[in-house]
């Protein structure tokens, strides 16, 4: 949890070298030579967001993108949702990903669990796109058809994206860990042309075979007509419907050229997926235009990254951080991506990686910080990580704990940006700003050219209160739409009906006199006892700071005409008991660190909190199942990281 500290000095303040050599120093400059005077972050975010169309329009220019036809307009009004962004203009992502080519370096350096560093430089990959490409056109594949991806974390999943996306096709893909209902969830609503998988994965230690899976899914999307296998098991396609091998397919394409279709801004890049905790998952549809803008604008300015960089962020295909990690390709940094357990066969090995690697930004999330800090390692003592230049987390809120353990146990002298955004903007809209002072728990603020503010429950902005989350102009990141969403009916409920024509979020956010902020988790999971409202998160900072506990689920039962009930679940570590003094020592604390009103009614002890796929604790739906709702109701089993979590808080309801 980023827990707001403003007596707190700050964790790392930049040099005057730093200052002077970053990327938004840069920016300034440029802008001062064009008549817009601006002299610290604050001023240059207060520009950016009171002239939306100039800001937006300047990054044309000062990135050098690259596009055939110019836009008759910036923005034809300030309007959510509908916002309509360069109408006229043409321009590819693929396109604008090779026109940063660079020779002289690798654009991708690849590890697997169970296999060495390798490099891969821009020719090798624009060839395997070119070839890939062709493959695509002759089997029939059009500017608006699908094409989805059942693959890890691999160069060829990059490959992928950049071919489809040359040819106007449209990109979506889940991790080989999915199961094939929550495969079929994604794939299903979006009626894909053509399937590219694997027929299996390395990870934990073990070789994963999902060829029967491979098949089952083959059998369920009958719009797909030919699927692409990559062969990380055996080159038997026996059983397999309508397959041929990537590497044979490659083989043969024709010797065509790569071209790039000129698309309009809104064309469909890719789609994404929400977690889908209850119903299907949204398909969130992005476009070539604003990620490419956005991507751009994220990676330069607030991840401070420059054409000498190893950019590094622990992911997979069905979390937009790799959408986001492929970005880095813009700022012609060099991408360094992982294919197998982050924890395997010990917590140190992505820091072993980073070290052979080079790396020089190492994004990880705030859960596997939070888990080194519990097992006690200290990677700065068993490898050279002075290259790391910036860690970036996301995923959840990063504790003040998790902040200074990185700078004990990684690099003294690096900034720490804490982000946070989601697949709805493929973006982060609050994370790092490099020429500003990092605090502990604390988001640096705003992002350039996002209007995010708090608002109260009179849609007012405050400071220094907790309030909704929420985004007053348009991004050209937005979603365009949810596939399938006539009217944009979903799409209206999910941001707009709280706030007509401003996009509420969903996060409690709270920012300071300063302009940093803390996140303080989803608002509506918040607990409201006596009229206090308080994020779990919170909660969640203090109870899992004990060692007996690896983590932990806060729910608040609130029931017509009687008091909240609040339970406390928790998983301990091996060996540990929920005795009374345990009990008591968490007591304590919550009363001390957060209020006397948020000390749980009941603590028990489970066996593990139900996730997301995404990541996310379900408080939602647990909730939902405890107040008495069906589970397939409450909860959409296939979107689980571990449905088998649920039964327990089935009986738990049962008996209560």
């Amino acid at each position: 949890m980023n827990q707001s500290t403003p007596d707190l000095a700050p964790l790392w303040t930049p040099s005057d070298e730093t200052v002077a050599s970053a990327n938004i120093t840069r920016y300034i400059t440029w802008l001062a030579a064009r008549g817009i005077e601006v002299s610290n972050y604050e001023e240059l975010w207060r520009w950016s967001v009171d002239h939306i169309e100039d800001f937006w329009e300047g990054l044309w220019d000062y990135f050098g993108l690259t596009y055939s036809v110019k836009w008759s307009a910036v923005l034809t009004q300030r309007k959510m949702p509908g916002a309509e962004w360069f109408p006229g203009v043409r321009l590819n992502y693929a396109e604008n990903i090779f026109a940063r080519r660079d020779d002289s370096k690798p654009m991708i350096l690849f590890k697997g669990e169970n296999s060495l560093l390798q490099e891969y430089s821009w020719a090798e990959i624009e060839e395997q796109t070119r070839r890939l490409a062709a493959v695509l056109k002759e089997l029939g594949v059009e500017e608006g058809d699908r094409v989805v991806a059942y693959l890890p974390n691999i160069p060829e999943a990059i490959v992928a994206l950049l071919a489809v996306s040359s040819i106007g096709a449209i990109w979506s893909s889940c991790p080989p860990d999915f199961g094939k209902s929550s495969v079929l969830d994604r794939f299903i609503q979006i009626q894909p042309k053509v399937l590219i998988a694997v027929d299996g994965y390395d990870f934990g230690g073990k070789t994963h075979d999902r060829r029967a899976v491979v098949t089952e899914i083959q059998r369920e999307l009958p719009t797909v007509e030919k699927t692409l296998l990559i062969d990380h098991i055996s080159e038997d396609t026996a059983g397999l419907i309508n397959t041929v091998l990537w590497s044979q397919a490659l083989s043969d394409a024709d010797d065509s050229s790569l071209t790039f279709a000129q698309l309009p801004f809104d064309h469909p890049l890719w789609v994404l997926y929400t977690s889908g905790t209850t119903g299907l998952p949204k398909p969130i549809v992005h476009g070539h235009g604003g990620i490419v803008l956005e991507h751009c604008k994220a990676l330069v300015f607030h991840n401070d990254i420059k054409p000498g960089d190893r950019f590094y962020w622990y992911s997979s295909t069905g979390w937009m951080m790799w959408n986001y990690l492929v970005g880095a390709l813009f700022a012609r940094a060099t991408v360094v991506i992982y294919d197998g357990s982050p924890a395997y066969p010990s917590m140190s090995v992505q820091f072993e990686l980073a070290e052979k690697a080079g790396v020089t930004y190492f994004g990880t999330s705030a859960a596997f910080i939070s888990a080194c800090l519990k097992a006690g390692i200290h990677p700065n003592q068993d490898y050279d990580l002075s290259a790391i230049r910036a860690v970036g987390s996301s995923g959840s809120p990063l504790s003040i704990d998790g902040f200074r353990w990185i700078y004990e146990n990684i690099n003294k002298d690096l900034a720490l940006e804490s982000l946070s955004g989601g697949t709805d903007l493929c973006t982060a809209f609050v994370g790092g700003a490099r020429i500003l002072p990092i605090y502990p728990g604390e988001i640096q603020g705003a992002s350039l050219g996002a209007n995010v503010q708090a608002f109260d429950e009179e849609a007012k902005p405050v400071r220094n209160e907790l309030g909704e989350l929420v985004i007053t102009d348009p991004m050209p990141s937005m979603p365009l739409y949810f596939w399938n969403d006539e009217g944009m009916t979903l799409y209206t409920e999910s941001y707009f009906n709280m706030y007509p024509g401003i996009w509420r979020h969903g996060d409690w956010i709270r920012f300071n006199d300063r302009g940093g902020c803390v996140i303080f988790g989803r608002s509506d999971s918040t607990i409201n006892r006596q009229g206090i409202r308080m994020g779990t998160s919170e909660i969640y900072r203090v109870v899992e700071s004990f060692d007996e506990i690896l983590d932990s689920l806060i729910i608040d039962l609130e029931f017509h005409g009687r008091d909240s009930f609040m339970p406390l679940f928790l998983v301990l570590r091996e060996g540990a008991n929920l005795d009374e003094d345990l009990k008591t020592r968490i007591r304590n604390k919550l009363r001390r660190d957060v209020s006397p009103r948020h000390v749980p009614n009941e603590m028990l002890t489970i066996d593990e909190v139900p996730y997301t796929l995404s990541g996310k604790k379900m408080e939602v739906p647990i909730r939902k199942i405890l107040l008495g709702m069906e589970v397939d109701r409450a909860a959409n089993l296939g979107a689980m990281r571990n449905p088998e979590a649920i039964n327990y808080f089935l009986e738990y309801a049962r008996k209560k």
